[in-house]
């Protein structure tokens, strides 16, 4: 059994929610990290702070070319205009430059942050400026693969619990915390459960009464 496959089974064992989220969107496909780490990972993660993911990968696309690598350096190297062309707002300009002087600067060791402990990881990224829990979160969870981070500031997932729940609003932070507690270690194939069921009933959901 793989550790993908460990982790849904002591889910599933753990929780009823899970298995309505299989019986809804089906089996859930063995993770695809997101590759590369480092700067360009934790770059795109900044390009997807509230936007659609279909805008952000037009973003990223126009940055990178056919390449899905690119430089603090280079970053630097890019005037005002050349970003706006790629989609950039001011702030996410200010953000992208900020993170490409940390690393060039040393501020900022990526690679001793990707082998960091969760917490200690966490704490590093937020550091910095335009990367909030969400993002190191998300970093952690998507590019790095780490086994056990509960994203509870991420949208789908509030909603998606929401919907699981049966309840009219989304149920608050703490709750959200309080929720995933039962589920360490596996707490980001918790994450990717509840994103598959999610991402299967929205489209429904959001014709029939958006969420609150």
């Amino acid at each position: 059994m793989t550790p993908h496959e460990t982790a849904v089974q002591a889910l599933l064992t753990r929780d009823p929610l899970f298995g309505n989220c299989l019986n809804v969107a089906g089996a859930l496909p063995e993770p695809v990290l997101r590759a590369p780490a480092g700067f360009p990972g934790l770059l795109r993660i900044i390009l997807e702070q509230q936007v659609s993911t279909k805008a952000a990968e037009a973003m990223w696309r126009r940055l990178c070319g056919d390449s899905d690598r690119i430089s603090p350096e280079a970053v630097l190297a890019l005037d005002d205009d050349t970003l706006r062309q790629c989609g950039f707002s001011r702030q996410k300009m200010a953000y992208a430059r900020g993170l490409a002087e940390d690393v060039v600067s040393g501020r900022l060791d990526i690679e001793a942050v990707d082998r960091m402990p969760d917490d200690e990881a966490l704490e590093s990224l937020v550091r910095i400026k335009g990367i909030g829990r969400w993002s190191a979160e998300i970093y952690l969870l998507l590019v790095l693969g780490r086994a056990d981070v509960w994203p509870v500031d991420d949208l789908a997932v509030a909603v998606g619990l929401q919907w699981l729940l049966g309840r009219d609003e989304r149920p608050p932070r703490d709750e959200l915390v309080a929720l995933g507690e039962p589920w360490r270690p596996y707490r980001s194939t918790a994450a990717r459960l509840v994103w598959h069921y999610y991402l299967q009933v929205a489209p429904e959901r959001r014709r029939a009464k958006p969420a609150r």
